[in-house]
């Protein structure tokens, strides 16, 4: 029995015209279709969501130039065969090789071919979900014209659904399907072609030839939509990014969503290390209890897991956002370590762990409590300085102001001698 290629593989698109959406690259001003008309190959890299289509888009592009082209991973793809792929493109030339994960490249494969993309041997292509300016390597990024693939809208993806069913190498109008369960799909897809079209070929196979397939019918088939990331890709990291910023701004709604995005990716770690990081940040000095809670919540989280582990979390965030923020602690340290990092600094005596010919009535006083906040605890050469950055977001805080102004006013000693004399 022959098995049939997956749907979206069995209708990918021959030509640019057939790249569904993705205007600013394919529509009649495009870079992709003006370099088409002019006749003008470049080397690129196309970053985007998953599943926008941008090594499909490469290969129509290719393909459109009449252009011999070669695909690659750069995970999976070895040295040799590398080697193998420069040694046909220059048979071939001009050549395109278009490397999948372009990103994942290590340093030894980037400076093979790096060479051979700078004297024309052929034509790369990179496709990467990460951010290129990030991800990428500087000598690929100056060698190529980068080029955004946008997720699609829920329309677009709608016309991709219409054109697999009707094609002849698509499910040729074996299939009925609604208004409303195409729209489904693609309410699902979150712009994702190819996901898309799993679903309406697992319909497809699911369903009889004589029934019209509904909305429901979608649902009962795929219930998950396409937004339960995955923790490698860029979308995941900008969600960990967006839930703290959220917190920071005191956004309750837009913190919840995007922690639930997080957790239906189920990425425990990443969602415990950002909240902490956020509590001791955002809200820190402005209420040390709603820190401890948030702490005490990603405990609970970790102990029971998913899905149970959402209820912890989401009062964990919901306390964070609502509660006084203060950043006077991290501004602080902050403001420390980049005195640290450029002044010197020499111990005074009495503060080494052990003092070398320091007389008895010049040494650290461990038996008298009463003298420890008169003593001079700051070399001499900053005996000034100030790192506390103060803030007034809540009670709390403003009890520790208040200990701070009394201690800055009382002053401090570096003449150990005389303070036990006087106290």
């Amino acid at each position: 029995m022959e098995v049939k290629e997956p749907l979206a593989f069995r209708i990918r698109p021959e030509t640019l015209d057939d790249i569904i959406g993705q205007e600013d690259l394919v529509g009649e001003k495009g870079f992709l279709r003006k370099s088409v008309e002019k006749k003008a190959l470049f080397s690129l890299v196309l970053f985007g969501p998953p599943g926008t289509g941008k090594t499909t888009i490469a290969e129509a592009y290719a393909k459109t130039m009449k252009v011999h082209f070669i695909t690659l991973n750069a995970v999976t793809t070895s040295k040799k065969e590398m080697e193998s792929a420069v040694t046909e493109a220059k048979i071939w030339h001009p050549c395109i090789i278009i490397m999948d994960e372009v990103h994942r490249l290590d340093k030894q494969k980037q400076d093979f071919l790096l060479p051979y993309v700078e004297n024309g041997t052929f034509y790369l292509i990179g496709a990467t979900t990460a951010n290129p300016y990030i991800a990428l390597n500087r000598a690929i990024r100056s060698r190529c014209r980068l080029l955004e693939v946008k997720s699609l809208n829920e329309a677009q993806v709608v016309d991709g659904l219409k054109r697999a069913i009707a094609h002849p190498n698509g499910l040729n109008n074996s299939a009925h399907f609604d208004d409303g369960a195409l729209k489904q799909i693609a309410k699902l897809s979150g712009g994702d072609m190819r996901f898309s079209l799993n679903i309406l070929e697992e319909c497809a196979v699911q369903y009889d030839e004589e029934e019209t397939i509904t909305a429901e019918m979608v649902r009962e088939v795929q219930q998950v939509p396409n937004y339960a990331m995955d923790k490698d890709e860029e979308e995941h990291y900008d969600s960990v990014s967006a839930l703290q910023k959220s917190i920071r701004g005191k956004d309750v709604d837009a913190a919840l969503y995007y922690l639930a995005r997080l957790c239906i990716a189920q990425d425990l770690d990443s969602i415990a290390r950002r909240l902490l990081v956020t509590a001791y940040e955002d809200i820190g000095l402005g209420n040390p209890n709603a820190v401890m809670r948030a702490q005490m919540a990603i405990e609970a989280a970790e102990r029971v897991g998913f899905p149970e582990a959402v209820i912890p979390l989401g009062d964990a965030v919901i306390d964070l956002c609502l509660s006084p923020h203060s950043r006077s602690g991290d501004e602080s340290i902050q403001k420390a370590m980049a005195y640290a990092a450029e002044k010197p600094f020499v111990v005074q005596d009495y503060l080494k762990l052990t003092p070398v010919n320091v007389q008895e009535e010049d040494k650290y006083p461990y038996d008298r409590p009463d003298l420890w906040e008169k003593i001079q605890y700051l070399p001499d050469n900053m005996k000034n300085e100030t790192f506390y950055v103060r803030s007034d977001a809540s009670q709390y805080q403003r009890a520790l102001n208040e200990i701070y102004d009394r201690l800055k006013k009382q002053g401090r000693s570096n003449n150990l001698r005389e303070l036990k004399k006087k106290w």
